[in-house]
């Protein structure tokens, strides 16, 4: 074993495409981070493989801030202290909260707060997408991620694009669930932990499965929405159009910033 470097920032994102929240701890699922893509919005104009309305139908969605009415609850499973207290190796899934816990509320980018689930938030969105889209609010136990239950991405690679693209580059872009701090100047070296296991804090082990194919979505700006499509061309000629890992969780537990980043095998 051997430590290859620690946690910079922890980051979910509530409702799919709206705007991420960092976390100075959360609790990683074999589901995904508990309370990441818990809700999405379906619409009719999308294509039937993948239901969803995202930043690349409508910029400003990035620009919508969800917030949970209970932060407290919406951090963990409530009883997550009694599960591992079982013997080790007996990787019960702790209970998901139940409604009221993890309800939230959405700021729009003009400053109106809505429930999530209020339909005025439907009719604000729809107005903006000018009736292209019929939008239905959908709620999951499992983050509805686009691949893998886990995404990372080292603070390394975003400085190296930063050089390479000539702009400052905010490592929000890429929307990832834990950006690493690992020890080295050179940027993609996440991609060298494909196929090993990585553990992230004291319980925490994941699979490192696959380099992660980008798209549009990494041309937003996450405060402004505005586009720069050259961060999507630079990390298509230079890097095979991926930036960044995905992985699946083999054990469950909470990680928190500053964690150490172990590679196990």
């Amino acid at each position: 074993m051997s430590v290859i470097g620690s946690v910079d920032s922890l980051w979910r994102y509530p409702v799919k495409s709206m705007r991420g929240e960092q976390c100075s701890e959360f609790f990683v699922g074999f589901a995904g981070v508990y309370g990441d893509r818990l809700f999405a919005l379906q619409s009719s104009a999308a294509p039937k493989g993948f239901p969803y309305l995202t930043g690349r139908n409508l910029n400003e969605l990035l620009l919508y801030h969800p917030e949970f009415k209970h932060p407290l609850k919406a951090a963990k499973p409530g009883n997550l202290e009694e599960a591992e207290r079982l013997a080790p190796g007996l990787n019960l899934s702790p209970a998901f909260a139940d409604s009221e816990d993890l309800a939230m509320t959405v700021e729009t980018p003009s400053g109106q707060t809505y429930a999530i689930d209020d339909p005025a938030l439907i009719e604000v969105l729809e107005a903006q997408l000018k009736g292209k889209h019929s939008l239905t609010l959908v709620r999951s136990e499992r983050s509805m991620t686009d691949c893998r239950p886990l995404s990372l991405f080292s603070i390394q690679t975003a400085d190296q694009l930063s050089d390479e693209v000539g702009i400052k580059i905010d490592q929000r872009r890429f929307r990832a669930n834990v950006y690493l701090d690992l020890k080295s100047n050179l940027g993609f070296q996440e991609d060298a932990l494909v196929g090993k296991t990585v553990q992230v804090g004291p319980r925490a082990v994941v699979a490192i499965l696959e380099r992660d194919p980008r798209c549009a979505m990494i041309t937003y700006d996450p405060d402004s929405a505005e586009t720069n499509a050259d961060v999507l061309r630079q990390v298509n000629q230079a890097h095979e159009g991926m930036a960044g890992v995905y992985a699946a969780v083999l054990v469950e537990g909470m990680v928190r910033e500053g964690d150490e980043v172990t590679l196990l095998s």
